[in-house]
């Protein structure tokens, strides 16, 4: 019997992963002790017990994971292998790999059930990342302003401090609107606020807590969201993720964001994989253009060739700040604060006298604001930027403009945007 999970398996058609350190009897005799109906068997690996052609008394299937669950019509995959042939490692890849195929995964003392996001019948897109910081946000509000000149968009957009019954934004808020939502107690500085600010479309707020290996939130009121959003009459509603999560919403196509300055076991490593294996197209940001993607391209091609477009991230300021002393609030990293100083100075005008990379840290943050002396206050609408950053400006009669991100396709990179409104077109015509 396996662990303490019998009920869980009870039933259940499943394919096994077995190795070739077990002599073929032991393995025989594990799969009929089963509660499970095991359909087939992949041989992953190790041939130390074996001799001639073993017989394991269940049929042998080739190929990988996924090719090998479609052919015996597997429920469940009951992992019987070990180290030296499979350890925590490869284990992991199993788990993301079982997952994305919407099958159990099952072994000696784990279980990972898949995702089962729950059924939406508007056209969908969801766009998720791979971490927090990494222009998730903005690649969302660039589909949604994009997709919105063809079709009517609604956002949904959940995050660990959004609201706890949705919210619908349906207009831009000021300023003036920003600090009166924030003095109420509410989140100025949340996901839906930000996209309602920048992408000027019908915003839906939600909230979610925690987060697993398959990308799922623990507890969220998305699914309610989700119908308040269909309520609107959209065309076309996009779904964003928050962290590392997934909206637990199913979408017709989706989209993967990954910061260009993760390394590729943060991104992969333990079932990091599935992820990329459920996307249908990869955007790999990068706020300081010389970053070294390659080997994290490679990493996320190895696991599925998917389309990967690679975009810089560049401020924005949405009015003018040429010719005046600007102290700009970002929460990108410090390393990429030379190239976003740069890019204000050569394409806006701007005399940058500060950069602060201080505004997720409240207590740093405050002691910068002290400080500070400027003519303008550039501020992401992010964290801090309005109960601290606005809230301080307006003490001191220092104005404030809000810093949207573009996201601009690399030289020599496939068109981002093509690739979103084929992604549209695609998910309102499935």
């Amino acid at each position: 019997m396996i662990g303490e999970f019998p009920a869980l398996l009870a039933g259940k058609r499943a394919l096994a992963l077995i190795d070739g350190e077990h002599y073929p009897e032991v393995v025989r005799e594990a799969l009929r002790s089963l509660p499970c109906r095991v359909a087939g068997a992949l041989l992953v690996g190790g041939k130390e017990k074996l001799r001639g052609s073993p017989d394991f008394g269940v049929r042998l299937l080739s190929g990988g994971l996924a090719d090998a669950v479609a052919a015996c019509g597997a429920e469940l995959v009951v992992d019987l292998s070990d180290e030296p042939v499979v350890g925590g490692r490869e284990r992991m890849h199993f788990t993301a790999q079982a997952l994305a195929c919407g099958v159990a995964y099952a072994g000696a003392d784990f279980y990972f059930a898949p995702p089962r996001p729950a059924a939406y019948d508007l056209p969908a897109i969801s766009i998720a990342g791979t971490g927090k910081r990494i222009g998730k946000t903005a690649v969302g509000g660039h589909t949604a302003r994009l997709l919105a000149r063809r079709w009517k968009v609604v956002v949904v957009a959940m995050g660990r401090g959004g609201p706890a019954e949705p919210v619908v934004m349906t207009s831009s808020p000021d300023m003036a609107g920003l600090l009166e939502l924030s003095r109420s107690g509410r989140h100025a500085a949340s996901d839906y606020v930000e996209d309602a600010v920048f992408a000027r479309v019908p915003t839906v707020g939600a909230r979610r807590c925690g987060g697993g290996f398959a990308a799922t939130p623990l507890t969220s009121n998305v699914e309610a969201a989700a119908a308040v959003a269909a309520g609107l009459s959209p065309d076309l509603v996009l779904f964003e993720g928050s962290g590392t999560v997934l909206p637990p919403v199913q979408t017709r196509r989706r989209i993967l964001v990954v910061g260009g300055g993760q390394c590729p076991e943060r991104v992969l490593g333990y079932a990091g994989a599935y992820r990329v294996l459920v996307s249908d197209l990869v955007v790999l940001t990068l706020a300081d253009p010389h970053l070294d993607v390659r080997p994290l391209r490679r990493a996320i091609e190895q696991v599925r060739e998917v389309p990967l477009i690679a975009a810089a991230l560049r401020p924005r300021p949405v009015s003018d700040i040429s010719g005046r002393r600007v102290a700009f609030f970002t929460t990108a990293s410090a390393a990429a604060v030379p190239g976003m100083v740069e890019h204000l100075t050569t394409s806006y005008g701007a005399r940058v006298v500060h950069a602060s990379t201080a505004l997720a840290d409240r207590g740093r943050l405050g002691a910068e604001l002290r400080e500070v002396d400027a003519e303008v206050f550039l501020v992401e609408l992010k964290a801090a930027a309005i109960d601290m950053v606005a809230e301080h400006a307006e003490r001191r009669g220092v104005p404030v403009v809000l810093c949207d991100t573009q996201v601009v396709s690399l030289p020599g990179e496939p068109c981002l945007d093509q690739a979103l409104l084929d992604l549209g077109q695609e998910a309102v015509a499935s």
